[in-house]
């Protein structure tokens, strides 16, 4: 999927870039935003009507910003693009957009009052992940992630009209931190084999060479020695033990926020807590391999965020 957007680079890229009218880049927005899914997909029959095109404007805006990070050549090129894709941004909010994801993305940023430094922290954050791919402390991977995932987060509360709520801001940061964080514990080896990153911190970590056994384990597909996987067992039972209160707060959203949204919010929140029930049920294993939603556990969960939104 994302070789398909590097591809489109050459069509809408720093070296040409050319123009589609606002219907058209609409149009380009939703179709991605509905190709591309890890769980479920963004642009569900649960977003309200009424954010729907806002919802997939800035939906697009993080794929591209995603794949121009993770789907280049190195680091060096990753940060060129995203300098560019940096670029693209001020021309939008100087009234001058010209890629169709800037294009469409423009009369939303109008129309619902969108803080575009919001925008401009997600930028930073994927330029961080060019410079870096340890981190020290749990507080050195809550700072990513406040740049990672909580603006967006901030940008639906924005979309939906409550983005001036102090209560549902503070809950709506605690449930995209802990999506994201559900993310990096499912994806342990596939973030080490693909892409050499590790976002377990070194202070979760037993002293000694954990980390050194962590990217062998990972690299061959079974632990160099006895003593290894209990050990990760332990250090992945206290993150996903650490991460599942921060879901939690999802109640406040549901609670406090808009009725049209609890669907949306339930269904995303209920599926990174079903993440963290599937790692705890494989044994905290994710070295090994990748848990992920059946097929039956999606309609579940579907079925169940249906149920609320005919409750609210």
């Amino acid at each position: 999927m994302g070789s398909q957007i590097i591809d489109m680079l050459d069509r809408w890229g720093p070296e040409r870039c050319e123009c589609v009218p606002v219907e058209q880049a609409a149009a380009y927005c939703r179709r991605l935003t509905l190709g591309h899914y890890e769980n479920f997909s963004v642009l569900s029959r649960f977003v309200p009507d009424r954010m729907r095109d806002g919802v997939s404007a800035v939906y697009a805006f993080c794929r591209w910003a995603d794949d121009l990070s993770d789907e280049s050549e190195d680091a060096a090129t990753a940060s060129v693009r995203l300098a560019w894709w940096r670029s693209e941004l001020r021309l939008c909010e100087a009234g001058e957009p010209r890629h169709p994801v800037f294009v469409a993305l423009a009369p939303m940023i109008d129309r619902y009052g969108l803080d575009t430094a919001l925008f401009h922290r997600l930028i930073d954050a994927f330029e961080q992940d060019q410079r870096q791919n340890r981190y020290d402390s749990w507080d050195d991977l809550i700072g990513y992630c406040r740049g990672s995932a909580d603006p967006v987060g901030r940008l639906v509360l924005q979309l939906a009209g409550v983005g001036d709520r102090p209560d549902l801001v503070t809950a709506s940061d605690a449930v995209c931190t802990g999506l994201q964080l559900a993310n990096h514990w499912q994806d342990v080896r596939r973030d080490l084999v693909e892409r050499d990153r590790i976002y377990i911190p070194r202070a979760c970590m037993p002293s000694g060479d954990f980390e050194a056994r962590l990217s062998a384990t990972a690299s061959v597909g079974h632990a160099p020695d006895r003593s290894f996987l209990a050990e990760y067992r332990a250090v992945m039972r206290d993150l996903v033990a650490r991460t599942r209160p921060l879901l939690d707060e999802v109640d406040v959203l549901l609670d406090a926020g808009p009725a049209d949204l609890r669907s949306m919010l339930w269904l995303f929140a209920a599926g990174g807590l079903t993440i963290l029930d599937l790692i705890e049920r494989a044994d905290h294993e994710t070295v090994l391999y990748r848990v992920s939603l059946s097929k039956p556990r999606k309609l579940w969960l579907l079925w169940n965020a249906a149920r609320r939104g005919r409750a609210a």
